[in-house]
């Protein structure tokens, strides 16, 4: 017979395993946008050379290619998975993920190292989807959202430790040493996975056609557009903060990776707050904090030329955005009906499209000439647009109250 403390090692090593798995992803996901200014020294000299901030904008393209392979992998691979068992499908993922990041370490082009952050980002939301599921069994009944929180931990502390280092180290040794370390982190997690997450069946009668019958729910599409449009506000911030420190505020380059700990701490903080808030009053936490998105946008535009005020705003910006991110996850599995996991994972698909999105509009705006601190203005327009459809959305739901 196995003792509770023995039991409670095996769930906290479980755990662990699965949390570092997702500190990789965090990782591999965001500090690419600290190393801007150097993948595009490598990999564009040319242009570089002739117009710095066209090759930047160009390189802004391998952080929306990341962003579309999420959006892909995340529907696809956990609809496709859904009968196989999850112990075995995320020691799959995580390989796939060491296997993508290992790829963008090694290959030489800009256009294959855009390949391997498209294939890199295929796996990123159904290693949360199905790894949430993974977890609540771990804890047992009556702990399934402590078990979730305990792994996406492991990304709130990616954007606080993680990419800061790898900006770091990237900027001290060459943007690809920080791929590298990502690489590891995720081999490390696939051999923890799979000697601690224990057997966890899949759904035998789940298939492709079910699950993807969440996409005939209106409400799932207005939620996605929320986060998509709505975050991708921040995305085209966030996007461009290194150009944004050097650039605009006259910050030295060591200067980018402190800025970054500020972001990951606002982000980490607002986690935490947001859960509590959306618990409280989800509507509200929605409306109030897209609302505050938009406005800790324009004053990080109208400041950034400061370090210190643009340090503030950064800590706003990545708070805020942070509060507004459980509410839409519980919106969205709220609006979902049976299709739990599938809408998991499509929450980083509509967050990923807002990556893709501020990413790519961000580049636009910097490439016509306007500047670094235009993908700021864009972002509080599309933060904008999506208070816009958060109200569509509970317009909706209080007409259908009235009927009936």
């Amino acid at each position: 017979m196995t003792s509770p403390t023995r039991s409670r090692q095996a769930a906290t090593w479980a755990l662990l395993s699965l949390a570092i798995g997702s500190f990789g992803i965090g990782m591999t996901e965001f500090v690419v946008m600290g190393l801007l200014p150097q993948i595009s020294a490598d990999l564009l000299p040319a242009l570089s050379a002739t117009d710095p901030d066209a090759a930047i904008a160009q390189s802004g393209w391998l952080i929306t290619l990341y962003a579309l392979g999420v959006v892909v992998g995340a529907p696809t691979i956990a609809a496709s998975v859904a009968k196989y068992p999850r112990h075995r499908v995320m020691v799959a993922l995580a390989a796939a993920l060491t296997i993508g990041n290992a790829l963008t370490f090694l290959l030489p082009s800009f256009e294959l190292v855009a390949a391997s952050r498209f294939l890199a980002g295929l796996p990123h939301g159904a290693y949360f989807g199905i790894g949430a599921l993974v977890a609540a069994d771990v804890l047992g009944p009556g702990k399934r959202a402590q078990g979730v929180a305990f792994v996406l931990t492991g990304l709130t502390i990616a954007n606080v430790v993680g990419v800061p280092v790898g900006t770091f180290l990237g900027q001290q040794f060459g943007w690809r040493t920080a791929f590298a370390l990502v690489a590891g982190i995720f081999a490390l997690a696939t051999v923890l996975i799979f000697f601690s997450v224990p057997a966890h069946a899949g759904d035998p009668g789940r298939t492709l056609r079910a699950e993807l019958g969440v996409f005939r729910i209106g409400q799932v599409w207005l939620t996605l557009g929320i986060g998509a449009i709505g975050f991708g506000g921040f995305f085209a911030a966030y996007s461009y903060i290194a150009s944004i420190v050097t650039e605009v505020a006259g910050s030295p380059e060591w200067a980018v990776p402190l800025v970054l700990i500020v972001m990951g701490l606002g982000m980490t903080i607002g986690n935490l707050v947001g859960g509590r808030l959306a618990d409280i009053d989800l509507r509200r936490t929605i409306l109030v904090g897209l609302a505050a998105l938009v406005v800790v946008q324009v004053l990080l535009a109208l400041t950034s030329a400061w370090i210190v005020s643009l340090a503030v705003f950064v800590f706003a910006v990545g708070f805020v955005s942070s509060v507004i991110s459980p509410a839409i996850q519980t919106r969205l599995m709220d609006v979902a009906g049976d299709n739990q996991s599938i809408a998991a994972a499509l929450n980083h698909s509509a967050l990923n499209i807002g990556n893709a999105t501020g990413a790519f509009l961000g580049g636009v705006v910097i490439a016509a000439g306007f500047g670094f601190v235009a993908p700021v203005w864009v972002g509080a327009l599309l933060a904008a647009s999506g208070l816009v459809l958060a109200l569509v959305s509970f317009a909706v739901d209080a007409r259908r109250r009235t009927a009936v």
